[in-house]
């Protein structure tokens, strides 16, 4: 029989925001206490609503910062040192695991000061196409801190082509995984559920999602099926060439969700018809494709090289060409 291992998740984004790598780390975590560890999430929080975990540890206050064409909420309070060390001394982890270990204070801090406790130290890298520092130079000056990592993991063959190149080193590739019964099983929301067809759209309202070719589309979809209906679901506003489309073709009947909880994400995937991710590009995995097969929710998504990695053309979804509404549609 295995022993309980405490096991401190460090994460650099505001996980009061839904996105990727914080409901990555929710899952993960779910599952390790299922196996019996005793788990804890370190990471900035900008609220406290809506946050139910009683073993999260919230971790400095995030501000957003453009990166990759989106939004990246992270700390860079180089005060949270103090606080981070006690941290670490007094909940004793037996395994750190540190997603994006150099994005922000927070995971920069935890690696800073790991050769003061006992612990196994993991280092998961999800981005693909990120900083332009690590090409002028920024890699040696953060290898001390790489080389402080017992284990690597990058999220896809696009994530590991990117780390790899600025630190070389031995990665084994573990995709991202969810729990299928949550999307299985979920209900469906009875409103949704009125004959019409509807087309699901959930991410970030940001430009790198791809928005505006989701509405593209679906405004030439709409004269060929009058039941059609677009339903998008994401923190954030729309961008002004969106909120032109809408207005140029009259889309007034597009349904905006809103940030949702993950139970309701579950549930819009199951009342979904069609799941569209018409994404641009800089995607290392895309979590959301595989919610969508869990759900039974046949996928239309971009041929970029992170989407690539998940969907087979013509076998678990639809791959059409980046910024192409044509296509998509």
């Amino acid at each position: 029989m295995h022993r309980s291992l405490k096991v401190g998740f460090i994460s650099p984004y505001d996980h009061a925001f839904h996105g990727g790598v914080t409901n990555h780390i929710n899952k993960l975590a779910d599952k390790f206490r299922d196996w019996g560890h005793d788990v804890k999430i370190v990471a900035p929080c900008s609220s406290l609503q809506g946050i139910t975990d009683p073993d999260f540890i919230p971790m400095g206050r995030p501000v957003p910062i453009p990166s990759g064409g989106s939004i990246a909420r992270v700390s860079f309070s180089v005060w949270l040192r103090p606080f981070i060390k006690t941290v670490l001394q007094e909940q004793k982890f037996d395994v750190i695991h540190l997603h994006e270990p150099f994005a922000g204070f927070v995971p920069i801090g935890v690696l800073s000061l790991v050769n003061s406790v006992d612990a196994v130290t993991i280092g998961t890298f999800h981005t693909y196409r990120g900083t332009k520092f690590w090409g002028m130079g920024g890699n040696k000056l953060a290898m001390p801190l790489f080389r402080r990592l017992h284990g690597k993991i990058a999220v896809s063959n696009p994530a590991y082509q990117f780390i790899n190149t600025h630190f070389p080193s031995d990665y084994n590739i573990i995709p991202n995984g969810i729990n299928v019964d949550d999307f299985a099983s979920a209900d469906p929301f009875p409103e949704l559920m009125d004959g019409k067809t509807n087309l699901l759209f959930l991410g970030r309202l940001e430009k790198r999602k791809g928005l505006k070719y989701a509405l593209e589309a679906y405004s030439k979809l709409r004269w060929d099926w009058p039941d059609l209906r677009l339903v998008v679901v994401g923190a954030g506003k729309p961008d002004d060439d969106s909120f032109r489309i809408m207005s140029e073709h009259n889309l007034t009947d597009v349904v905006f969700a809103g940030n949702v909880s993950d139970y309701d994400v579950a549930r819009y995937f199951k009342s979904a018809h069609i799941f569209c991710s018409p994404a641009t590009g800089k995607e290392s995995f895309g979590i959301v494709l595989l919610e969508a097969m869990a759900a039974g929710v046949p996928v239309v998504a971009t041929e970029i090289e992170g989407y690539a990695s998940v969907v087979d053309h013509g076998l678990n979804g639809l791959l059409v060409p980046p910024k192409d509404a044509e296509q998509l549609a």
